[in-house]
């Protein structure tokens, strides 16, 4: 397929080579070793030497500091190094971000990475335990003291907004389950390979915080993922088909916090995922139909419903029926539900794989892919095109 907007940052950048650790429950090295890890191994995916890379980009909460990365991956000097904020809406903007870097000249091979000890050090699911006085943790304060202290209590408030306004039942959200279950249960590299659920499963799974049961809930995973991006010139000339970048968006929304947005007029949409769609369809110059695989950020499966009527593939209400129809593949790699929850990386790397044609799920003549950041944050997108 043709990039049609040749004016902005469309088509100018490609992503050369993904890598990953395996992904585990209890990895046994520190986060930067998982990190070098990573990155060599994108690195090896796309035919380069550490020695090429000029450029890093990483989350703002990553304990992998640049420099001790390029350090221990044996790189040598850098010119542009960033990180971007809000957890798991960072994922797509760190290709942005290195997308941007390479079409302004900058920097010539930018790798992004994420890499933690997620499920035997720090887990995020565990919620708030200390905060420092913050304007962040003054918004956050209007929910903690009414025990509101995870990221699933957040959401279950929106969800459940979203099941009164559309008269649903919460085994709506089993669709989404099941669908990443399936994929991961083909997939070796996923942590619930051989293991698919059915509805029946999703329904009887004990609950975590109403609307929200155990198998609503991403995993928690240890692990590492690293992405490598240049110029779409050079990236014909490496070691695998180049996966373009045929758009990039950051999205934040009005009245915008970080998953505890409860005073906005609505809570049954994601006003930031709103912002990035809108920006992506018009920079690819694309429509949903045009769309042949689906990487939705899947930490929840309520917000895969909601991203769904933001980016317009159904009307709202309307995305159980569709993830039960199969009209879009979804999370062809099992998702954070079902292959590892990395912060949404590994969905990138997804992508990677399904323009290449190399994906263990190919969807067939998968030419081009939406993938997205976490939501209920200030988040981001990408789309993601084969070459030609």
């Amino acid at each position: 397929m043709s990039v049609r907007n040749k004016d902005g940052l469309g088509g100018r950048a490609a992503i050369v080579g993904t890598g990953a650790t395996e992904f585990s429950k209890d990895s046994g090295r520190s986060e930067l070793k998982l990190a070098v890890e990573a990155v060599r191994s994108a690195l090896d995916d796309a035919g380069l030497r550490p020695a090429d890379v000029d450029g890093l980009v990483t989350f703002t909460m990553d304990t992998s500091p640049e420099i001790t990365v390029a350090q221990a991956a044996g790189m040598g000097e850098l010119s542009f190094f960033s990180r971007v904020h809000y957890g798991g809406g960072a994922a797509c903007a760190t290709v942005q971000q290195a997308a941007l870097a390479v079409a302004s000249g900058v920097a010539e091979v930018v790798v992004c990475y994420r890499a933690f000890n997620e499920r035997s050090g720090r887990r995020f699911g565990s919620g708030v335990q200390h905060r420092e006085p913050s304007a962040e943790g003054a918004a956050l304060g209007w929910a903690l003291p009414f025990g509101l202290l995870t990221p699933a209590s957040w959401v279950a408030m929106a969800a459940r907004r979203y099941l009164h306004a559309y008269g649903l039942a919460p085994e709506v959200f089993g669709h989404v389950a099941v669908t990443d279950r399936k994929y991961a249960a083909t997939n070796p590299a996923a942590y619930f390979f051989g293991r698919p659920i059915t509805l029946a499963e999703h329904a009887a799974s004990r609950w975590i915080v109403e609307p929200l049961r155990l198998l609503d809930c991403c995993q928690e995973t240890d692990g590492g993922q690293a992405l490598v991006v240049t110029s779409a010139e050079r990236a014909r000339d490496l070691r695998r088909p180049p996966a373009v970048i045929a758009a990039a968006a950051q999205g934040a929304g009005r009245a915008q916090e970080q998953m505890t947005s409860f005073y906005r007029d609505d809570l049954t949409g994601l006003p930031e995922m709103g912002v990035v769609a809108r920006q992506l369809w018009r920079a690819a110059g694309l429509s949903p139909r045009e769309v042949d695989v689906g990487i939705l950020y899947d930490h929840f499966t309520p917000f895969v419903l909601m991203q769904l009527e933001e980016f317009g593939f159904c009307g709202p209400g309307e995305g159980a029926e569709f993830v039960a129809e199969e009209r879009l593949p979804l999370n062809t790699h099992g998702g954070q539900l079902g292959e590892a929850y990395l912060h949404g990386m590994n969905g990138v790397a997804e992508a990677v794989r399904q323009v290449r044609g190399t994906a263990v799920n190919q969807i067939r003549d998968a030419a081009r892919v939406l993938v997205t950041a976490g939501t209920g944050v200030p988040t981001s997108g990408l789309i993601i095109a084969a070459d030609g």
